[in-house]
């Protein structure tokens, strides 16, 4: 289960896992993308500045959502369930500073509701190790996508996942699809689709320059990103730039410049592949910009099940290494102390599942 920063809704993602010969194997057998209405989306781009309590019941009220999605789910597609994984809602995601990251949408709520175990809470133990508690995918992407040199997610934010120098590592390279959506929602959209109003704007050179002169490009490796980062760098300057259709270049080219500068930076040979998921995969202008900025990397694009399911996929599958306790994030990935096996365990049923 999985509901990401650019607020498109929850992803649903019933899947199959097994080992062939050493490696792990899967199968997407049913999935389901449930898009937030505009009072969920404006409940979830605003819990920020609110209260606590305001914050703790939109904890509640997200989980008990959650939990009736996943069982109308089960019951309409008539699937049998071992367990549920949640990645929750991320609001405050402040590692470095406070050692804080909190997600929503919680999960004893769910598990309630839809009345099935659940694994949750994948985060806080890294951050509380030392680690930036994300990202957490590319555990899944050695086990379950090494036909790849790189698995590019573009989602809110833009992040990346590659073996160096014999190990995993991953970080977030820049923002993705988050200041396009919130662009666009000011004309009562919620995206650009395939990138054509980006496409028909010009960039703003200064706007340009500002943004990639931004400290947190001074180095790769282990970092992340949050909403706040973007909100405090990104979109003043952006919201500066008179017309829409120019913040939606600018956004798109600085994106793709800092993409196609982190791609060139690790490719190993001019044949290497990147699997591209997440929203951003299916905006045809942001791809040509990308690709445009470097030759070394050829971007593949799956077929769309993967592309929309591939984050929810791999958090059942943290939750399949959790259960056989085996590691499920990597402290070469996330900066933490150790390698550890994340996430928590939620059975008000005590495996009597009510399904």
């Amino acid at each position: 289960m999985m509901s990401g920063t650019s607020l498109d809704g929850l992803d649903l993602c019933y899947a199959n896992f097994w080992q062939e010969e050493g490696k792990w194997e899967f199968e997407i057998l049913s999935s389901r993308q449930i898009a937030y209405d505009d009072g969920w989306r404006d409940r979830l781009a605003n819990i920020e500045t609110a209260s606590a309590e305001d914050y703790a019941k939109l904890d509640v009220a997200l989980g008990r959502y959650f939990g009736e999605k996943l069982r109308e789910y089960m019951e309409e597609e008539d699937l049998m369930v071992d367990f549920a994984c949640s990645h929750g809602h991320t609001i405050f995601h402040q590692p470095d500073q406070f050692r804080l990251t909190t997600q929503i949408g919680n999960p004893a709520h769910i598990n309630a509701v839809a009345g099935v175990p659940v694994y949750a809470d994948f985060r806080t133990a890294d951050v509380a190790l030392g680690g930036q508690g994300a990202p957490l995918v590319p555990i899944g992407d050695r086990h379950i996508f090494h036909d790849y040199d790189f698995c590019l997610n573009l989602g809110g934010i833009a992040n990346i996942s590659l073996e160096s120098k014999g190990e995993r590592i991953a970080f977030d390279i820049t923002y993705a699809n988050m200041p396009s959506n919130f662009l666009m929602q000011s004309i009562g959209l919620n995206y650009d689709e395939g990138g054509q109003k980006a496409a028909a704007g010009t960039v703003n050179q200064s706007v340009l320059q500002q943004l990639n002169a931004l400290p947190y490009y001074d180095h790769f490796g282990v970092k992340s990103l949050g909403k706040e980062w973007v909100f405090e760098n990104v979109m003043p300057l952006l919201k500066a730039i008179p017309l829409l259709e120019d913040q939606l270049a600018t956004a798109i080219e600085h994106a793709a410049y800092q993409i196609g500068r982190c791609l060139h930076h690790y490719a190993v040979n001019q044949s290497s592949k990147c699997l591209v998921t997440g929203g951003g995969a299916f905006n045809t202008f942001f791809l040509e910009r990308i690709q445009a900025q470097q030759h070394a990397v050829i971007l593949s694009v799956p077929e769309k099940e993967i592309v929309d399911q591939k984050e929810a996929l791999i958090f059942a599958f943290l939750g399949v290494l959790k259960q056989r306790e085996e590691v499920n994030c990597l402290s070469s990935v996330t900066g933490a102390k150790i390698d550890h096996s994340a996430g928590q365990w939620f059975d008000c049923y005590g495996g009597n599942s009510i399904h």
